[in-house]
């Protein structure tokens, strides 16, 4: 019988150095994206997905996470006594759009740890992983595009995106062949961590959404810490690959580095311009700058 992906996990307990000092007390994912948290476009690309359980690996500080999803009954009072409709509506799809599930990652000890602390909510079933940082901009969703494959191929899935240049050295960085009857497909034999861009055995980096298959979890509970003490998925999934097929695939769709300042000023101008009430003045600003 087939099985479909319903959980989605979101690592959520780093520190977010790289957006120092706002990330002192605010968790990088809250940071805003025109007028949305960026784990917020996650979530909702999630739902757009299909998966209806939403597990988010939390840690210290990250309280405003779960404050964001859950009901603020003193806004809503004060917006509904106001007569602010809209506002109140907007309020209310946010607490009431998806089951969210936290658990506790205690000592940051890497992405695949972060995805090992999830096992008892996720249980034995494949299982979405979105990294909030990466935000993509896609007419169909990026994890909607990688649910309709895993739905044919029935296998862990990576997604991917082509690196060009010296860059590719910041990714993991898939080994494989293409896959017959889909360009977009690939077979994946290996997996390379931020090889030197001569070293790289394609171009195709991993990028922050993957499609799981719950066998990960007994190969991340006997991997051994690898690169900066720190429990790496890719060794897990490498661990993967000597039982089962695991592919990549390349997405259609933009992706932005939300986890790096200058991505996150990129997305910020590339969704505020998409947006009807914001776009025709801000192209008309943009306008005006002596460039």
């Amino acid at each position: 019988m087939k099985t479909r992906v319903r959980k989605a996990v979101f690592p959520a307990a780093g520190f977010g150095t790289r957006f120092l000092p706002a990330t002192k007390s605010i968790p990088k994912e809250m940071l805003s994206l025109v007028d949305k948290p960026i784990i917020q476009y996650g979530v909702e690309e999630a739902l757009a997905a299909g998966c209806d359980q939403i597990i988010i690996v939390t840690g210290r500080g990250k309280s405003a996470i779960e404050d964001h999803f859950d009901v603020s009954f003193e806004l809503e009072t004060t917006l509904e006594r106001r007569g602010k409709t809209e506002l109140l509506a907007l309020s209310r799809n946010v607490s009431n759009m998806v089951r969210l599930s936290y658990v506790r990652q205690k000592e940051a000890m890497g992405l695949g740890h972060a995805v090992l602390m999830a096992r008892d909510l996720v249980g034995d079933e494949p299982f979405a992983v979105i990294l909030p940082d990466d935000v993509i901009d896609a007419q169909v969703p990026c994890l909607k595009q990688m649910v309709d494959l895993f739905e044919q191929v029935q296998g862990s899935i990576l997604a991917t995106q082509v690196i060009e240049g010296p860059g590719i050295s910041a990714y993991g960085v898939l080994d494989g062949s293409p896959h017959a009857g889909n360009a977009r497909v690939m077979d994946v034999k290996g997996l390379v961590e931020k090889p030197k861009p001569a070293e790289a055995p394609s171009k195709n980096a991993i990028i922050g959404r993957y499609i799981l298959t719950p066998k990960i979890f007994d190969l991340l509970e006997t991997t051994p810490l690898g690169a900066g003490g720190e429990l790496q998925l890719t060794d897990g999934i490498k661990g993967l690959l000597q039982s089962e097929k695991v592919y990549g695939y390349t997405f259609e769709g933009t992706r932005h580095d939300a986890g790096d300042k200058l991505g996150m000023l990129k997305a910020t101008v590339d969704f505020t311009l998409k947006r009807d009430d914001l776009g025709p003045a801000f192209r008309e600003y943009l306008k005006t700058l002596s460039l």
